[in-house]
This record gives C-alpha cells, structure tokens and sequence, in this order.
C-alpha cells in the first residue's frame, strides 16, 4: 500500500490553524482528508457531521474527510487510523495534525522516523506554521514554543497582515527569515490558501527542494565578507541587537531570538569520514538544539550531490542527482537551532574539507 503523506500544522494559540483547517477541509478538492487534533475546541471543524463515533472520537464530514481526536498518544491514532484505512473501514487520502498552540513541533515529527510501524505507513510531508502577525513581535520575544514553530517550518503562513502596519509586517517576515531562511512565507487571509501551498510540499523529501532560499545566500550590502555565514545582520527594528566582534565583520546578533540560522558554504569538497565523525559529534552534543538543518553537499569519492537533513537526533542522507557539465561544485547547509554556537560548526566544518 502506498505510503499516507502526513502534514503537520502548527502555530501559537489564535493565529489561525482551525481557521485555514476549515478552509482546507471544506474547499471542493475532491481529496480525502483525515484530520487528528490534539483537540477539540469548543467549536467542532465542521457543523455537518455525517456520522459521529463517540467510542472511537472520529467524526466524518460530509465531504468524505474525517476527523479524529488523539486519545491516548499520536503514535497509538495513527496505528489506528492506518489499520481502519487498510481493513476499508475508513476512506481516506491524507492525514492533517493540528497541534496545540503550545506545542514544539519536534516530537511531533520525530513520530514519523521513530516508530516503524508508524514509518511504514505514513510519508510525513511537511510541517506547516502560521504565525499571527499582530501577536507575533510578543509572541516570538516571551515564548520559546513561537519560536520552535518557526525554526521546524517548511512554510510559514501569516495571518491577520490586515491589522498591524506594513512596516510591522515587513519587518516581521525579515525576522523570520533570519529565523528560518528555508521556509517561503506568504501572507495568507482567513485561511484562503491554494492546497498547492499546502500538501506535497516534500519538505522532507530529501531529493526534492534542495535549495536553500536563494536570497538568504546573497551577499547583503552590508555584509563584511563572512564566507560562510549570512543572516545575522541587520537594523530592523523587529530585533534588539549587540554588535559582534569577535571576528572584525561587524555582524550582529538578535539578542530576542534563540532560534538562529547560519548557513555554510564551500567549494572545495568535503571528506566523507571527517565529515561523519564531525556530525555525528555535533548531533550527540547539540541534537536537542538543533531544530532543523539540511545540505546539498559536494563529497569526494561521488559525482552525484549527497543530499542531508535531519530534525534533532535524527539525522539522513541521500544520493541526489549528478553534478550538472559545468555547474559549480559548491556545498551549502543550513543549521537552525537553539542557540547553536556558530564558530564550533563553521570550524568544525572547514576542517571535514579535503
């Protein structure tokens, strides 16, 4: 049976999960959606319920999608959606998580790679985080579950932009692409929001969007010549800063922000073994600080690209396609995390070069 793909959706209370749900949900897609909420808030999804099962929490809409409140923990509702899909008691294309507002994203995901049960069934697609533009300045600074949303997206919608300032928007979506520079963000409104923006994102697919976004890896005007590292200078008034010396390029970091991006980039290629040893190392002492991160690499020993990733603890790696004749052999990471400390990475890197 071919695998379910599985989306996350997450945000802070009240930036209009339910709402772009709803509108998911109720859009004449002709997809079946089964959708599992940590849940159910005092308004249900959908008033037409068809067929409701007190015993087992899943309701069903009328349009063929269902949804189902988590009983015990994730894993034990997605067995048992999973087994209900293959005995032909419930007819469905997909799966959608609301998490709740509070929620880390982490283990939600990690769910997907942890459990076999769970990996042999369920494809998870991406992790989708909507962020309210009228709380978020206070959101982000008081909360760290805000800003582990952020740094875990594949896609970050912004909700209620018709409320606040467009300098406050403007400078929201620069803080968030110092935050997370691999997520697109889009300004969405009461949750209308193309399904193509949302489903077969495959931002866990390793061989598909490989690229970091590209603006994020331009030299900034006032970037000091950094090979490695962009993104953590700026004036915008989204941030408080401190200046950073320590290494004469005048780069600043968001004294507000723990949730950080740095990038590394080199041409010359990387040594496999030196290479695993210096991750590995990494990932055991800071695992549970590092949010997401992903490469494209140029590895000795291959003329295909190594595609790398990984969440937390887990980390994997793929053989991409070939180098194109011609195309420069450059690798690129992003590392997003909690308070990573960006020198030990970039040297620790540098050295894994042949």
């Amino acid at each position: 049976m071919a695998l379910i793909p599985a989306t996350i959706l997450t945000g802070f209370l009240g930036s209009g999960k339910t709402t772009l749900l709803k509108r998911v949900l109720t859009e004449a897609h002709g997809q079946k959606i089964a959708v599992v909420e940590n849940e159910f808030g005092e308004e249900n999804i959908d008033n037409d319920i068809l067929v409701s099962e007190p015993g087992e929490q899943i309701i069903q809409l009328n349009n063929g999608c269902v949804c189902c409140s988590i009983r015990e923990d994730l894993r034990s509702t997605l067995a048992m959606l999973a087994e209900k899909k293959r005995k032909g008691e419930l007819d469905f294309e997909r799966v959608v998580i609301e998490t709740t507002g509070l929620a880390d994203p982490g283990p939600v995901a990690q769910t997907f790679f942890m459990d076999d049960e769970i990996a042999e069934s369920y494809l998870l697609d991406s992790i989708l985080t909507l962020v309210d533009a009228k709380h978020a300045a206070t959101q982000l600074n008081e909360r760290q579950e805000a800003r582990r949303q952020v740094g875990f997206a594949d896609q970050i919608f912004i909700s209620k932009t018709d409320l606040v300032a467009k300098d406050e928007v403007d400078a929201l979506v620069h803080r968030l692409k110092h935050m997370n520079p691999r997520a697109p963000h889009k300004a969405v409104h009461f949750g209308e929001v193309a399904l193509s923006e949302v489903f077969d994102l495959r931002g866990f697919n390793l061989n598909a969007k490989l690229d970091i976004d590209p603006d994020f890896l331009k030299e900034d005007e006032h970037d000091h010549g950094h090979d490695h590292a962009h993104g953590e200078h700026c004036d915008h008034p989204s941030h408080q800063h401190e200046g950073e010396h320590g290494h004469g390029h005048g780069h600043h970091h968001h004294t507000d922000d723990d949730v950080k991006s740095f990038v590394f980039r080199a041409d010359r290629a990387f040594d496999p073994a030196k290479l695993e040893d210096f991750l590995g190392a990494v990932v055991n002492i800071y695992g549970a600080r590092m949010l997401r991160y992903k490469g494209v690499l140029h590895m000795q020993g291959t003329e295909r690209k190594v595609i790398f990733q990984g969440v937390h603890q887990l980390m994997g790696s793929d053989l991409g396609p070939a180098w194109a004749e011609g195309e420069a052999r450059t690798s690129k990471m992003v590392f997003i995390g909690i308070d990573l400390p960006k020198d030990i990475f970039l040297q620790g890197l540098e050295q894994c070069l042949v």
